[in-house]
Protein backbone atom coordinates (compact mmCIF):
# COMPACT_ATOMS: atom_id res chain seq x y z
CA UNK A 1 0.00 0.00 0.00
CA UNK A 2 1.27 3.45 -0.94
CA UNK A 3 2.24 6.02 1.68
CA UNK A 4 0.18 9.21 1.39
CA UNK A 5 1.43 12.80 1.54
CA UNK A 6 0.13 16.25 0.70
CA UNK A 7 3.23 16.97 -1.38
CA UNK A 8 5.99 14.90 -2.94
CA UNK A 9 9.04 16.86 -4.09
CA UNK A 10 11.15 14.84 -6.51
CA UNK A 11 14.63 16.25 -6.01
CA UNK A 12 16.52 17.31 -2.91
CA UNK A 13 18.36 20.23 -4.45
CA UNK A 14 17.79 23.96 -4.10
CA UNK A 15 14.30 23.98 -5.60
CA UNK A 16 12.92 20.82 -4.02
CA UNK A 17 14.16 21.46 -0.49
CA UNK A 18 13.12 25.13 -0.44
CA UNK A 19 9.64 24.30 -1.72
CA UNK A 20 9.25 21.32 0.60
CA UNK A 21 10.24 23.26 3.72
CA UNK A 22 7.95 26.16 2.83
CA UNK A 23 5.02 23.77 2.30
CA UNK A 24 5.73 22.04 5.61
CA UNK A 25 5.69 25.41 7.38
CA UNK A 26 2.09 25.74 6.21
CA UNK A 27 1.26 22.37 7.77
CA UNK A 28 1.58 20.12 4.74
CA UNK A 29 2.76 16.52 5.08
CA UNK A 30 5.77 16.43 2.75
CA UNK A 31 8.12 13.84 1.26
CA UNK A 32 11.39 14.66 -0.54
CA UNK A 33 12.99 12.09 -2.84
CA UNK A 34 16.67 12.57 -3.73
CA UNK A 35 18.78 10.23 -5.83
CA UNK A 36 22.13 11.43 -4.47
CA UNK A 37 23.55 13.61 -1.73
CA UNK A 38 21.14 16.15 -0.28
CA UNK A 39 21.59 19.65 -1.66
CA UNK A 40 21.66 18.73 -5.34
CA UNK A 41 23.98 20.20 -7.94
CA UNK A 42 24.59 23.54 -6.22
CA UNK A 43 25.88 22.11 -2.96
CA UNK A 44 27.72 19.07 -4.29
CA UNK A 45 29.08 19.82 -7.78
CA UNK A 46 28.08 23.39 -8.51
CA UNK A 47 27.95 26.81 -6.88
CA UNK A 48 29.42 25.91 -3.50
CA UNK A 49 32.52 23.92 -4.50
CA UNK A 50 33.04 26.28 -7.46
CA UNK A 51 33.11 29.32 -5.16
CA UNK A 52 35.56 27.58 -2.81
CA UNK A 53 37.89 26.98 -5.77
CA UNK A 54 37.41 30.57 -6.92
CA UNK A 55 38.45 31.86 -3.51
CA UNK A 56 41.59 29.72 -3.73
CA UNK A 57 42.33 31.17 -7.17
CA UNK A 58 41.85 34.72 -5.86
CA UNK A 59 44.27 34.01 -3.01
CA UNK A 60 46.84 32.74 -5.50
CA UNK A 61 46.55 36.00 -7.43
CA UNK A 62 46.84 38.00 -4.21
CA UNK A 63 50.14 36.30 -3.44
CA UNK A 64 51.39 37.31 -6.89
CA UNK A 65 50.28 40.90 -6.30
CA UNK A 66 51.76 41.15 -2.79
CA UNK A 67 55.27 42.10 -3.91
CA UNK A 68 54.04 45.35 -5.48
CA UNK A 69 52.43 46.18 -2.13
CA UNK A 70 55.79 45.91 -0.39
CA UNK A 71 55.63 42.34 0.88
CA UNK A 72 58.74 40.19 0.52
CA UNK A 73 57.16 36.89 -0.42
CA UNK A 74 57.75 33.91 -2.64
CA UNK A 75 54.89 32.24 -4.43
CA UNK A 76 53.83 29.50 -2.00
CA UNK A 77 53.28 25.94 -3.14
CA UNK A 78 49.65 24.96 -3.46
CA UNK A 79 48.33 21.62 -2.20
CA UNK A 80 45.37 20.89 -4.47
CA UNK A 81 44.55 17.63 -2.68
CA UNK A 82 44.33 19.40 0.68
CA UNK A 83 42.04 22.05 -0.77
CA UNK A 84 39.78 19.35 -2.22
CA UNK A 85 39.73 17.48 1.10
CA UNK A 86 38.71 20.57 3.05
CA UNK A 87 36.18 21.54 0.39
CA UNK A 88 34.56 18.11 0.50
CA UNK A 89 34.48 18.13 4.31
CA UNK A 90 32.62 21.43 4.12
CA UNK A 91 30.16 20.00 1.60
CA UNK A 92 29.49 16.98 3.83
CA UNK A 93 28.64 19.42 6.62
CA UNK A 94 26.23 21.20 4.29
CA UNK A 95 24.62 17.87 3.36
CA UNK A 96 24.02 17.30 7.06
CA UNK A 97 22.58 20.79 7.49
CA UNK A 98 20.14 20.19 4.62
CA UNK A 99 19.03 16.92 6.22
CA UNK A 100 18.70 18.54 9.64
CA UNK A 101 16.60 21.38 8.23
CA UNK A 102 14.20 18.88 6.65
CA UNK A 103 13.91 16.99 9.92
CA UNK A 104 13.34 20.28 11.78
CA UNK A 105 10.34 20.99 9.52
CA UNK A 106 9.10 17.36 9.90
CA UNK A 107 9.75 16.68 6.22
CA UNK A 108 10.43 13.03 5.48
CA UNK A 109 13.07 12.20 2.89
CA UNK A 110 14.16 9.02 1.12
CA UNK A 111 17.14 8.26 -1.11
CA UNK A 112 16.60 6.63 -4.48
CA UNK A 113 15.63 7.18 -8.12
CA UNK A 114 12.01 8.30 -8.42
CA UNK A 115 9.72 7.13 -11.21
CA UNK A 116 6.23 8.44 -11.85
CA UNK A 117 3.70 5.60 -11.98
CA UNK A 118 0.96 8.10 -12.79
CA UNK A 119 0.32 11.79 -12.19
CA UNK A 120 0.05 11.35 -8.42
CA UNK A 121 2.01 8.20 -7.64
CA UNK A 122 5.78 7.93 -7.35
CA UNK A 123 7.75 4.69 -7.04
CA UNK A 124 11.18 4.45 -5.40
CA UNK A 125 12.94 1.09 -5.12
CA UNK A 126 9.66 -0.82 -5.33
CA UNK A 127 7.77 1.31 -2.79
CA UNK A 128 4.99 3.66 -3.84
CA UNK A 129 4.12 7.12 -2.52
CA UNK A 130 1.04 9.16 -3.38
CA UNK A 131 0.18 12.86 -3.17
CA UNK A 132 -2.29 15.27 -4.81
CA UNK A 133 0.64 17.63 -5.48
CA UNK A 134 3.88 16.57 -7.15
CA UNK A 135 6.82 18.97 -7.57
CA UNK A 136 9.34 17.87 -10.20
CA UNK A 137 12.69 19.37 -9.13
CA UNK A 138 15.15 16.84 -10.49
CA UNK A 139 17.56 19.42 -11.92
CA UNK A 140 20.02 18.58 -14.65
CA UNK A 141 23.37 17.06 -15.51
CA UNK A 142 26.32 18.01 -17.75
CA UNK A 143 26.16 17.17 -21.45
CA UNK A 144 28.91 15.07 -23.00
CA UNK A 145 28.86 15.68 -26.77
CA UNK A 146 28.34 12.83 -29.20
CA UNK A 147 31.79 12.96 -30.79
CA UNK A 148 34.51 10.37 -31.44
CA UNK A 149 36.63 10.09 -28.31
CA UNK A 150 34.41 12.37 -26.21
CA UNK A 151 34.60 9.83 -23.39
CA UNK A 152 38.26 10.77 -22.88
CA UNK A 153 37.13 14.13 -21.47
CA UNK A 154 35.39 14.90 -18.20
CA UNK A 155 32.48 17.13 -17.26
CA UNK A 156 32.27 19.74 -14.52
CA UNK A 157 31.29 16.87 -12.21
CA UNK A 158 34.57 15.21 -13.15
CA UNK A 159 36.46 18.41 -12.43
CA UNK A 160 35.24 18.38 -8.84
CA UNK A 161 36.36 14.76 -8.54
CA UNK A 162 39.96 15.65 -9.48
CA UNK A 163 42.31 15.05 -6.54
CA UNK A 164 45.30 16.38 -8.51
CA UNK A 165 45.51 19.53 -10.61
CA UNK A 166 46.10 18.77 -14.29
CA UNK A 167 48.87 20.92 -15.76
CA UNK A 168 47.74 21.17 -19.40
CA UNK A 169 43.99 21.58 -19.78
CA UNK A 170 41.53 22.12 -22.61
CA UNK A 171 38.17 23.58 -21.57
CA UNK A 172 35.51 23.28 -24.26
CA UNK A 173 32.60 25.68 -23.89
CA UNK A 174 31.71 29.36 -23.72
CA UNK A 175 29.27 29.76 -20.84
CA UNK A 176 29.49 30.31 -17.09
CA UNK A 177 30.98 26.93 -16.27
CA UNK A 178 33.66 27.01 -18.95
CA UNK A 179 34.83 30.51 -18.08
CA UNK A 180 34.83 29.85 -14.33
CA UNK A 181 36.69 26.54 -14.45
CA UNK A 182 39.23 27.89 -16.94
CA UNK A 183 39.88 30.84 -14.62
CA UNK A 184 40.30 28.69 -11.51
CA UNK A 185 42.72 26.31 -13.19
CA UNK A 186 44.71 29.12 -14.79
CA UNK A 187 45.05 31.05 -11.54
CA UNK A 188 46.18 27.95 -9.66
CA UNK A 189 48.94 27.26 -12.17
CA UNK A 190 47.58 25.17 -15.03
CA UNK A 191 48.22 25.93 -18.70
CA UNK A 192 44.67 26.40 -20.03
CA UNK A 193 43.22 26.67 -23.51
CA UNK A 194 39.53 27.59 -23.91
CA UNK A 195 37.69 26.47 -27.04
CA UNK A 196 34.42 28.23 -28.02
CA UNK A 197 32.42 27.20 -31.07
CA UNK A 198 31.24 30.73 -31.93
CA UNK A 199 32.93 34.11 -32.37
CA UNK A 200 32.54 35.10 -28.72
CA UNK A 201 31.81 33.80 -25.21
CA UNK A 202 28.94 34.45 -22.77
CA UNK A 203 26.89 35.28 -25.86
CA UNK A 204 23.64 35.87 -23.97
CA UNK A 205 25.24 38.80 -22.14
CA UNK A 206 25.97 42.35 -23.22
CA UNK A 207 28.70 42.73 -25.86
CA UNK A 208 30.77 44.79 -23.44
CA UNK A 209 30.70 41.86 -21.00
CA UNK A 210 31.70 39.42 -23.71
CA UNK A 211 34.73 41.51 -24.64
CA UNK A 212 35.66 42.06 -20.99
CA UNK A 213 35.48 38.32 -20.31
CA UNK A 214 37.86 37.54 -23.17
CA UNK A 215 40.18 40.33 -22.04
CA UNK A 216 40.20 38.94 -18.50
CA UNK A 217 40.93 35.39 -19.60
CA UNK A 218 43.78 36.41 -21.87
CA UNK A 219 45.27 38.76 -19.28
CA UNK A 220 45.41 35.81 -16.88
CA UNK A 221 47.30 33.71 -19.41
CA UNK A 222 44.43 31.60 -20.74
CA UNK A 223 44.36 30.96 -24.47
CA UNK A 224 40.99 31.79 -26.03
CA UNK A 225 40.22 29.91 -29.24
CA UNK A 226 37.07 31.25 -30.92
CA UNK A 227 35.23 29.65 -33.85
CA UNK A 228 36.65 26.34 -32.70
CA UNK A 229 34.11 23.53 -33.12
CA UNK A 230 35.25 20.26 -31.50
CA UNK A 231 35.32 17.30 -33.89
CA UNK A 232 37.09 14.51 -31.99
CA UNK A 233 39.37 13.66 -29.10
CA UNK A 234 42.17 11.11 -29.19
CA UNK A 235 44.32 9.67 -26.43
CA UNK A 236 47.96 8.58 -26.63
CA UNK A 237 48.99 7.23 -23.26
CA UNK A 238 48.25 9.98 -20.77
CA UNK A 239 47.99 12.74 -23.36
CA UNK A 240 44.89 14.02 -25.12
CA UNK A 241 44.58 15.76 -28.48
CA UNK A 242 41.56 17.80 -29.53
CA UNK A 243 40.80 18.10 -33.23
CA UNK A 244 38.51 20.92 -34.32
CA UNK A 245 36.22 21.00 -37.36
CA UNK A 246 38.76 23.01 -39.36
CA UNK A 247 41.18 20.09 -39.14
CA UNK A 248 43.54 21.67 -36.58
CA UNK A 249 45.10 19.53 -33.86
CA UNK A 250 45.35 21.04 -30.38
CA UNK A 251 47.37 19.66 -27.50
CA UNK A 252 48.71 17.62 -25.98
CA UNK A 253 46.57 18.03 -22.86
CA UNK A 254 46.52 16.18 -19.58
CA UNK A 255 42.80 16.77 -19.21
CA UNK A 256 39.90 17.96 -21.33
CA UNK A 257 36.80 19.40 -19.67
CA UNK A 258 33.48 19.46 -21.49
CA UNK A 259 31.44 22.51 -20.47
CA UNK A 260 29.05 22.60 -23.40
CA UNK A 261 25.76 22.75 -21.54
CA UNK A 262 23.44 20.78 -19.32
CA UNK A 263 20.39 18.59 -19.85
CA UNK A 264 17.37 17.90 -17.62
CA UNK A 265 17.13 14.75 -15.52
CA UNK A 266 13.78 13.55 -16.86
CA UNK A 267 14.75 10.49 -18.93
CA UNK A 268 14.16 8.02 -16.09
CA UNK A 269 11.34 9.93 -14.43
CA UNK A 270 8.40 8.47 -16.34
CA UNK A 271 6.98 11.76 -17.57
CA UNK A 272 5.34 10.00 -20.52
CA UNK A 273 3.49 7.56 -18.24
CA UNK A 274 2.18 10.50 -16.25
CA UNK A 275 1.20 12.41 -19.40
CA UNK A 276 3.50 15.32 -18.61
CA UNK A 277 4.55 17.49 -21.54
CA UNK A 278 8.27 17.99 -22.13
CA UNK A 279 10.02 19.85 -24.92
CA UNK A 280 12.39 18.32 -27.48
CA UNK A 281 15.29 18.53 -25.00
CA UNK A 282 13.38 16.90 -22.15
CA UNK A 283 12.61 20.03 -20.12
CA UNK A 284 9.22 20.06 -18.40
CA UNK A 285 6.97 22.66 -20.00
CA UNK A 286 5.38 24.98 -17.41
CA UNK A 287 3.39 28.20 -17.30
CA UNK A 288 4.25 31.21 -15.14
CA UNK A 289 2.77 29.43 -12.12
CA UNK A 290 5.21 26.50 -12.59
CA UNK A 291 2.23 24.30 -13.55
CA UNK A 292 2.68 21.48 -16.05
CA UNK A 293 -0.08 20.37 -18.39
CA UNK A 294 -1.21 17.83 -15.77
CA UNK A 295 -3.26 19.13 -12.86
CA UNK A 296 -1.41 18.86 -9.57
CA UNK A 297 1.99 18.35 -11.20
CA UNK A 298 4.45 21.24 -11.15
CA UNK A 299 8.09 21.73 -12.11
CA UNK A 300 10.66 24.08 -10.61
CA UNK A 301 14.35 24.81 -11.02
CA UNK A 302 16.71 23.71 -13.75
CA UNK A 303 14.39 20.95 -14.98
CA UNK A 304 12.19 23.64 -16.54
CA UNK A 305 15.00 25.04 -18.72
CA UNK A 306 14.36 28.61 -17.57
CA UNK A 307 17.07 30.62 -15.85
CA UNK A 308 19.23 27.84 -14.40
CA UNK A 309 20.35 29.63 -11.25
CA UNK A 310 20.15 28.46 -7.64
CA UNK A 311 18.36 31.55 -6.25
CA UNK A 312 15.83 31.31 -9.08
CA UNK A 313 15.10 27.68 -8.19
CA UNK A 314 14.74 28.54 -4.50
CA UNK A 315 12.46 31.54 -5.05
CA UNK A 316 10.30 29.74 -7.61
CA UNK A 317 9.86 26.83 -5.20
CA UNK A 318 8.96 28.99 -2.23
CA UNK A 319 6.47 31.04 -4.22
CA UNK A 320 4.87 27.87 -5.54
CA UNK A 321 4.32 26.55 -2.02
CA UNK A 322 3.10 29.97 -0.90
CA UNK A 323 0.36 29.68 -3.50
CA UNK A 324 -0.48 25.98 -3.26
CA UNK A 325 -0.30 25.59 0.52
CA UNK A 326 -0.18 29.15 1.89
CA UNK A 327 -3.26 30.54 0.21
CA UNK A 328 -1.36 33.30 -1.62
CA UNK A 329 -3.45 33.27 -4.76
CA UNK A 330 -1.65 34.55 -7.86
CA UNK A 331 1.84 34.33 -6.34
CA UNK A 332 4.61 33.38 -8.77
CA UNK A 333 8.21 34.25 -9.61
CA UNK A 334 8.78 37.12 -12.04
CA UNK A 335 11.70 36.03 -14.24
CA UNK A 336 12.49 39.59 -15.38
CA UNK A 337 15.45 41.55 -13.99
CA UNK A 338 17.08 38.59 -12.30
CA UNK A 339 20.73 39.37 -11.46
CA UNK A 340 23.51 36.91 -12.11
CA UNK A 341 27.25 36.73 -11.62
CA UNK A 342 30.05 34.90 -13.42
CA UNK A 343 32.89 34.09 -11.02
CA UNK A 344 35.59 34.79 -13.54
CA UNK A 345 38.83 36.71 -12.92
CA UNK A 346 37.82 39.49 -12.52
CA UNK A 347 34.16 38.67 -11.79
CA UNK A 348 31.21 39.76 -13.91
CA UNK A 349 27.74 40.90 -12.85
CA UNK A 350 24.69 41.64 -14.95
CA UNK A 351 20.99 42.41 -14.53
CA UNK A 352 18.29 43.51 -16.94
CA UNK A 353 18.41 44.00 -20.70
CA UNK A 354 21.58 44.09 -22.73
CA UNK A 355 22.13 47.11 -24.94
CA UNK A 356 21.21 45.07 -28.02
CA UNK A 357 18.00 43.78 -26.42
CA UNK A 358 17.05 47.28 -25.30
CA UNK A 359 17.59 48.81 -28.74
CA UNK A 360 15.57 46.03 -30.37
CA UNK A 361 12.71 46.69 -27.95
CA UNK A 362 12.87 50.47 -27.54
CA UNK A 363 14.86 51.67 -30.58
CA UNK A 364 16.02 55.31 -30.30
CA UNK A 365 14.56 55.72 -26.80
CA UNK A 366 17.63 53.97 -25.40
CA UNK A 367 20.56 55.86 -23.90
CA UNK A 368 23.71 54.13 -22.71
CA UNK A 369 26.30 55.25 -20.18
CA UNK A 370 29.68 53.52 -19.88
CA UNK A 371 32.81 53.65 -17.78
CA UNK A 372 36.17 52.01 -18.39
CA UNK A 373 38.84 52.43 -15.71
CA UNK A 374 41.58 50.84 -13.63
CA UNK A 375 40.38 50.15 -10.05
CA UNK A 376 42.49 51.65 -7.29
CA UNK A 377 43.71 48.22 -6.16
CA UNK A 378 45.79 48.01 -9.33
CA UNK A 379 47.19 51.52 -8.99
CA UNK A 380 50.46 50.33 -7.43
CA UNK A 381 50.62 47.07 -9.36
CA UNK A 382 52.65 46.66 -12.52
CA UNK A 383 49.81 44.59 -14.00
CA UNK A 384 46.66 46.62 -14.61
CA UNK A 385 43.28 44.89 -14.85
CA UNK A 386 40.59 47.21 -16.18
CA UNK A 387 36.98 47.40 -15.05
CA UNK A 388 34.08 47.96 -17.46
CA UNK A 389 30.60 49.23 -16.56
CA UNK A 390 27.46 50.00 -18.52
CA UNK A 391 24.03 51.40 -17.66
CA UNK A 392 21.25 50.92 -20.20
CA UNK A 393 18.46 53.47 -19.82
CA UNK A 394 15.21 54.15 -21.65
CA UNK A 395 12.77 57.03 -22.07
CA UNK A 396 12.83 60.68 -21.10
CA UNK A 397 13.14 59.78 -17.43
CA UNK A 398 16.02 57.44 -18.27
CA UNK A 399 14.74 54.44 -16.35
CA UNK A 400 17.61 52.01 -15.77
CA UNK A 401 16.72 48.73 -17.51
CA UNK A 402 20.18 47.16 -17.63
CA UNK A 403 23.30 47.21 -15.48
CA UNK A 404 26.42 45.34 -16.61
CA UNK A 405 29.74 45.33 -14.78
CA UNK A 406 33.03 43.48 -15.11
CA UNK A 407 35.84 44.08 -12.67
CA UNK A 408 37.07 43.59 -9.14
CA UNK A 409 34.15 43.37 -6.70
CA UNK A 410 31.45 43.10 -9.36
CA UNK A 411 30.04 39.98 -7.71
CA UNK A 412 29.23 41.93 -4.54
CA UNK A 413 28.45 45.31 -6.12
CA UNK A 414 25.67 43.96 -8.33
CA UNK A 415 23.26 42.87 -5.59
CA UNK A 416 22.43 46.38 -4.45
CA UNK A 417 22.12 47.78 -7.95
CA UNK A 418 19.87 44.85 -8.88
CA UNK A 419 17.46 46.06 -6.19
CA UNK A 420 17.52 49.51 -7.80
CA UNK A 421 16.79 48.10 -11.25
CA UNK A 422 13.99 45.91 -9.87
CA UNK A 423 12.43 48.96 -8.20
CA UNK A 424 12.53 50.99 -11.43
CA UNK A 425 15.31 53.41 -10.55
CA UNK A 426 16.09 56.24 -12.95
CA UNK A 427 19.52 57.44 -13.95
CA UNK A 428 18.78 60.59 -11.92
CA UNK A 429 18.22 58.46 -8.81
CA UNK A 430 21.70 57.05 -9.19
CA UNK A 431 23.11 60.52 -9.87
CA UNK A 432 21.45 61.83 -6.71
CA UNK A 433 23.04 59.10 -4.58
CA UNK A 434 26.23 60.24 -2.86
CA UNK A 435 29.12 58.05 -3.94
CA UNK A 436 31.35 56.02 -1.65
CA UNK A 437 34.96 56.93 -2.36
CA UNK A 438 37.30 55.39 -3.30
CA UNK A 439 35.42 52.36 -4.64
CA UNK A 440 34.65 50.85 -7.99
CA UNK A 441 30.93 50.92 -7.19
CA UNK A 442 30.94 54.73 -7.19
CA UNK A 443 31.41 54.68 -10.96
CA UNK A 444 27.80 53.53 -11.31
CA UNK A 445 26.50 56.70 -9.63
CA UNK A 446 28.90 59.18 -11.28
CA UNK A 447 28.58 58.31 -14.98
CA UNK A 448 28.01 61.22 -17.36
Amino acid sequence: MAENYDLIAIGGGSAGVAAARRAAQYGAKVLVIERGAMGGTCVNVGCVPKKVMWHAAELAQAFRDATDYGFVVTQPAHDWARLVERRENYIRRLNGIYEHNLEKESVKWVTGVARLVDAHTVEVDGKEYEAPHIYIATGGEPVIPDLPGAEHGISSDGFFACTERPQRVAVVGSGYIAIELAGVLGSLGSDVQLFARYDSILRSMDEMIQSAAIEGLEQHGIGVNLDSIPASVSRDGGELTLETANGKQHGPFDELIWAVGRQPLTAELGVAEAGIEVDDRGYVVVNKFQESNVEGVYAIGDVTGQLELTPVAIDAGRRLSDRVFGGMEGRYLDYENIPTVVFSHPPIGTVGLTEAQAREKYSDAVKVYTSDFVPLYYGVLDEKVRAHMKLVCVGEDEKVIGCHIAGQGSDEILQGFAVAVKMGARKQDLDDTVSIHPTSAEELVTMR
